[in-house]
């Protein structure tokens, strides 16, 4: 029997009245779990075409970005 993993909403602790410092660090945990992109993605359908060519174009500018920073390096 598997164990049923509980989902949590994300905490952060204000100190001294720092709103922005927290506002930021919830920021940067709701970015790095992807919560947002998700969402965006699922607001309405791709088809799955649309999504390997958006999977491959991406991996193309990071081809390109990669050459260009060794040819920079050089």
């Amino acid at each position: 029997m598997k164990k049923e993993r509980v989902k949590r909403g994300f905490v952060v602790d204000v100190h001294n009245n720092n709103i922005n410092k927290a506002w930021r660090r919830l920021k940067k945990m709701v970015q790095e779990d992807g919560m947002l992109q998700e969402l965006r993605d699922k607001e309405r359908y791709t088809k799955p075409s649309a999504r390997r060519r958006k999977a491959r174009d991406m991996a193309r500018k990071r081809w390109l970005k990669k050459q260009r920073e060794l040819e920079n390096n050089f």
